[in-house]
């Protein structure tokens, strides 16, 4: 593999549902015990990819049916307040969500059931990864090909390399790295995503990329 060349990638994903729902915050708690590593994913990060065309909200499946189904607001915006985005390890991001539900039903919290056909249903997706015809050679290129490339694949080299590789930043600030661009890469690590949309993430890079170009 030649390291000094960016290979761009894109992907999507097929959703599936997984047979099992909850009515209540204790089963939520204990489907969140048992489903795959690949449910956690799709009901945290389906949002943010949603609102990553829209607007910078990152709130997650859990916190959502929490808040507008059973109707308990308080639990609902200590979920919805998890940054998803921070954890390198879905097993890490699953212990938190049950932590959370654990302390909230122990402590003073109560649960009640959902109205029925309002159950929580767990899903999961199968994320295909593709190659696209896109490779930078320079930064140069790099910046030619961020101006025209999919969102799906700003998303997947931006959002998911740090669980994909368990890194603290993304794809393109450890290129950088690898580059020998420090100063380039620190600055890529500095953008926060949730703070924009996809256009506005899209121009911040090619303006800071452009500095080093």
């Amino acid at each position: 593999m030649d390291k000094k060349v960016f290979k761009f990638y894109s992907e999507y994903h097929l959703v599936f549902l997984l047979g099992l729902k909850a009515k209540n915050l204790k089963e939520l708690k204990e489907g969140i015990k048992k489903v795959p590593e690949s449910s956690i994913y799709y009901h945290t990060h389906r949002f943010l990819q949603q609102h990553f065309y829209l607007s910078p909200e990152p709130p997650n499946d859990f916190a959502y049916w929490i808040t507008n189904v059973l109707n308990i607001k308080e639990l609902g915006e200590i979920l919805a307040s998890i940054d998803a985005i921070s954890f390198s390890n879905l097993e890490d991001l699953r212990n938190e969500f049950v932590n959370l539900l654990e302390n909230y039903l122990e402590g003073e919290g109560f649960d009640r059931n959902c109205l029925p056909g309002q159950e929580f249903h767990f899903m999961s997706c199968r994320t295909f990864v593709i190659p696209t015809k896109y490779v930078a050679h320079d930064l140069k290129e790099f910046k030619e090909i961020i101006e025209k490339i999919s969102f799906n694949s700003i998303y997947y080299h931006i959002f998911e390399a740090r669980l994909r590789r368990k890194i603290p930043g993304n794809d393109f600030s450890e290129w950088f790295k690898m580059l020998g661009l420090n100063d380039l890469s620190k600055e890529i690590l500095k953008l926060d995503p949730y703070t924009m949309t996809s256009t506005e993430l899209r121009n911040k890079i090619i303006k800071v990329v452009e500095k080093y170009a």
